[in-house]
């Protein structure tokens, strides 16, 4: 029921401005799904100032991180952490409401990496190593990513 009341005030707050209850939304359901399943430890880093940004979680073998940046910013960056780390990119396609590039480590390992535009200046990072996931190698390009924008 506190949860309830929390939200209930917060969203009035929000109310006025949609982007702004959007990127509440996404808070909600990114920080309370992940802790309600069951599997891998959810790490979840600070709430930036935009609503969202700066979230990160690790799940099932997936990173994942909301960006307060629009989805070229978030592709370009992108595009300039896996050439900086010397990747091979096998596989680029993008548009204007999602983008995904695949590469190779030069141990073979598979590397997806999915862009997903949540609002005109808020894109979702998705990052999976292999069948099973590499927390460290993915943050690593998260970072990389990070410090492009």
């Amino acid at each position: 029921m506190k949860i309830q009341n929390i939200i209930s005030n917060l969203s009035n707050e929000y109310i006025n401005d949609k982007a702004k209850f959007q990127r509440l939304i996404i808070i909600v359901m990114i920080t309370i799904f992940p802790l309600m399943q069951i599997g891998c430890v959810v790490a979840a880093v600070g709430v930036g100032a935009a609503a969202g940004a700066g979230t990160v979680a690790y799940l099932k073998g997936e990173l994942k991180a909301l960006e307060d940046a629009n989805i070229d910013r978030v592709w370009s960056a992108t595009e300039g952490a896996v050439n900086e780390l010397n990747f091979i990119v096998t596989n680029k396609v993008k548009d204007s409401v999602s983008a995904k590039l695949d590469a190779l480590t030069a141990d073979n390992k598979s590397i997806h990496i999915t862009l997903k535009r949540k609002t005109g200046s808020l894109t979702e990072i998705i990052i999976r190593i292999g069948t099973f996931g590499d927390e460290k190698l993915s943050m690593l390009i998260l970072e990389k990513i990070q410090k492009r924008l």
